[in-house]
């Protein structure tokens, strides 16, 4: 009998020790959580209440921004054109690994 009390005082002792595990240690962080990005949110908004304006947007014409619109759609259908690099020691030069200077010029002066 002296046995079967001692395993139940364990394994209440057991479980206490689990479910204290289980308890929430920063109810101060908790309260305070996700502030930082909303304080962040806030200061990046110039106007909170620009989606209550309803008048229309003046200043660009409806033939050059239906342009710029258009424009826009063509830059992703070609990729963009790569620059002209200069390199200098890097190219034809014939004679192998040691890249000497075998006359030839890869570039302008």
């Amino acid at each position: 009998m002296h046995t079967s009390i001692l395993k139940t005082i364990l394994s209440a002792f057991i479980a206490s020790v689990a479910i204290a595990g289980c308890a929430t240690k920063t109810p101060i962080l908790d309260d305070h959580f996700g502030e930082a990005v909303n304080a962040a949110k806030a200061q990046q908004t110039i106007n909170p209440d620009a989606s209550m304006n309803t008048d229309p947007v003046a200043g660009v014409g409806g033939q050059a921004a239906d342009a710029a619109v258009d424009r826009y759609h063509k830059s992703f259908t070609q990729p963009p054109v790569t620059p002209n690099v200069f390199n200098i020691g890097i190219g034809s030069s014939g004679s192998g690994a040691g890249g000497g200077s075998s006359g030839s010029s890869t570039g302008t002066r």
